[in-house]
This record gives structure tokens, C-alpha cells and sequence, in this order.
């Protein structure tokens, strides 16, 4: 009778210990349920190099910080915005706002599309000449060229510093690329500030033309004049000078004249409206997420040094900036990722 008596009562004993580990092992199913039923966030991949950047620093936050996968749908930016529209894509890192008004105000009113704010601070563009033109640049052995050198209005009495080979009786302004709205409205500032007495303007005929242009004149310490515009590599590894213009007047800015400085270009970040529903956490963190031109600049530079990939920029902006991206996430989050970018090394 004793001997039965343990028997059932290790038998219960067992049961007991069974019926605890079915439960721990269905709570770990459960958890594990919900983690891989978070659901896939979609980044709109444009064609330019810094959106990219953007899309996988973000991407790699959420991925390695909050635990959601996530993927870059890559196209170009009027179908990528409809798609932002429809749900189809969930983010768009880097929105320059100006450009694509026409197209994204509707997607506003409706409600679908949502405002988290700006990315980086207003993208500057205008003229430029290398600083060495200006301060000189003891190290290298360049003397100031062009000393008094400040606006646009000063480029009359130094055409003969930029000469254009090909025209030898003006100077050379290096115009952006054909097609470009920006051209024309430069070739109207030209003509508006009466700098076509004076100056040839010149067409490089590519975005990498114009680049090669600037970055060949800076190496070998020689005058440059002509548009850009930030953040791009260029201005990431060459100290360029931007001209002062009149302030923008949206009096002047019209065809036929044009004589005041470009309008600041907003760069915001968007997002699919239901993503507030679908990952709350995840529209917190990009409502913080902001950076600085010179941080642009800085990756876009380290890109085009190193012929890497975008994924790779960003991985090296996250290991340079702990002190910026540590400030858009909890502290548990940064943890994750900090681990992550250990074992990226």
C-alpha cells in the first residue's frame, strides 16, 4: 500500500512538471509568434545615393533595435509616393519637399501620407568656388586669388581668374546638367545680375561631369566657378565657398529674373499613415531622427572614397555618430544595436 502510494505520488509530481513545462514552452511559442508577426516596414529606395544611406541606417535601427524585418523597394520618386500612398511602402527617409509638391500635397489632405519633419536642414544649392580661391591655402602653397571675393556681384572684376580655354575673352561658369530646371533659372541669374558680359556659361553635361570638374580643379589648386548644391560627396571632401546672393524674394523669382538666392529645399521624412497603427514605436523613432549636412556630406564622401555600398555608409555613420542616433531610441534599443554593429565589425 505504501509502495502505491509513492508510486502515484511521483506520478502526480510528474504530471505537475509536465503540465509547467507545456506552459513555459507555449508562452516561449507565443512570444516567438509575436515577434515573427511583426510585420515587414518598407523603405522607398530612390536612385540617389544619400536616400539609400538614410533607408539602411533607419533600416538597420529597426531591424537590430526593434525586431521588425524590413526591406528597400527600390524606383523613382512619383511611383515610390503613390506606393507610400496605397500602403504599398511604409517610409520615405529623405523627401525633398519643394520638388514633388504637386504630387504629395493631395496625399496630405487625404490623410494617407504622414509628416514626421525634416531629415536635415534645408538642402542649400547656389555657387560655388573651391575656399583656397579666397582664404588660399598655406599647406598646399596657394595664395588668396580672389581676396575681396564675396558675392556674385564681385565675379565682374575676377573673369579673368576663371577664363574659359575656349572662350579666352570671358570667364567660365559651370552650369548644372541639361534638362535640369536649375540650369535655365542659372542662365537667366547670368543674364539678370549682367554677368553675361563677362562670363561663357559652360555645360559639363552630367552630374558626374560637373563633379569631375569641380574635384580635378581642387586638386590641382586651380580657380573653379559654377552651381552645386548640398549634401553631396563633393562638398563632403573639398571646402567649397558658397557666392552671397540677394535674399530669396518670391518677386524675383520668376522667369525673367531670378535675381535673388535659391529658396531652401525641405528634405522631410514620410510615412505611410498606418504605420501609427501598425508600429507605433517605430513612427517615435522617426519623428527623431534628424541629421546634420555635414554629416551628410561626411557619408556621401566616405562613399565615393571607398566605392562601398550603401549598407556599408551606413554601418560606418553609426559607428562615427554614436552621440546622434543614441539620442532618436531608448536605451534598450541603442543596446541592441550597439551589439549589432559589433558583430557587423
Amino acid at each position: 500500500m505504501l509502495r502505491w502510494k509513492k508510486s502515484w505520488y511521483y506520478l502526480s509530481f510528474g504530471l505537475v512538471l509536465c503540465f509547467l513545462g507545456c506552459l513555459i514552452l507555449l508562452a516561449g511559442c507565443q512570444g516567438g509568434t509575436q515577434q515573427a508577426q511583426k510585420e515587414k516596414l518598407v523603405f522607398a529606395d530612390l536612385s540617389w545615393d544619400s536616400v539609400q544611406v538614410h533607408n539602411r541606417i533607419a533600416g538597420f535601427i529597426i531591424k537590430h533595435g526593434y525586431g521588425y524585418p524590413v526591406d528597400y523597394q527600390m524606383g523613382e520618386t512619383a511611383p515610390l509616393l503613390q506606393g507610400l500612398g496605397r500602403g504599398d511602402v511604409d517610409i520615405m527617409m529623405e523627401t525633398w519637399v519643394d520638388n514633388i509638391l504637386d504630387a504629395l500635397q493631395p496625399l496630405l489632405d487625404s490623410g494617407k501620407v504622414k509628416d514626421l519633419g525634416p531629415n536635415f536642414p534645408d538642402a542649400p544649392q547656389g555657387w560655388y568656388v573651391p575656399a583656397y580661391v579666397i582664404k588660399g591655402d598655406p599647406e598646399r602653397g596657394i595664395e588668396p586669388m580672389a581676396p575681396d571675393l564675396k558675392s556674385v556681384f564681385d565675379l565682374p572684376k575676377y573673369w579673368e581668374l576663371f577664363r574659359d580655354p575656349e572662350v579666352p575673352d570671358k570667364g567660365r561658369f559651370h552650369n548644372s546638367i541639361p534638362g535640369w530646371l536649375c540650369t535655365k533659372i542659372n542662365d537667366q541669374k547670368i543674364k539678370t545680375y549682367g554677368l553675361d558680359k563677362y562670363y561663357n556659361v559652360f555645360l559639363t553635361g552630367s552630374d558626374m561631369a560637373l563633379a569631375t570638374s569641380i574635384a580635378s580643379a581642387y586638386e590641382k589648386g586651380e580657380p573653379w566657378l559654377g552651381y552645386y548644391w548640398e549634401p553631396t560627396w563633393i562638398m563632403g571632401k573639398y571646402d567649397m565657398i558658397m557666392l552671397e546672393e540677394p535674399p530669396y524674394d518670391e518677386e524675383h523669382w520668376k522667369p525673367g529674373d531670378y535675381g535673388c538666392a535659391y529658396p531652401m529645399c525641405r528634405v522631410h521624412i514620410f510615412v505611410n499613415s498606418k504605420l501609427e497603427e501598425k508600429a507605433p514605436e517605430i513612427v517615435e523613432f522617426l519623428k527623431k531622427y534628424e541629421t546634420t549636412l555635414k554629416q551628410n556630406n561626411a557619408f556621401l564622401a566616405y562613399l565615393q572614397e571607398t566605392g562601398g555600398k550603401a549598407e556599408d555608409a551606413a554601418i560606418w555613420f553609426l559607428k562615427k555618430y554614436p552621440e546622434q542616433w543614441k539620442k532618436w531610441v531608448p536605451a534598450d534599443v541603442a543596446a541592441k544595436v550597439e551589439k549589432a554593429l559589433q558583430e557587423a565589425e
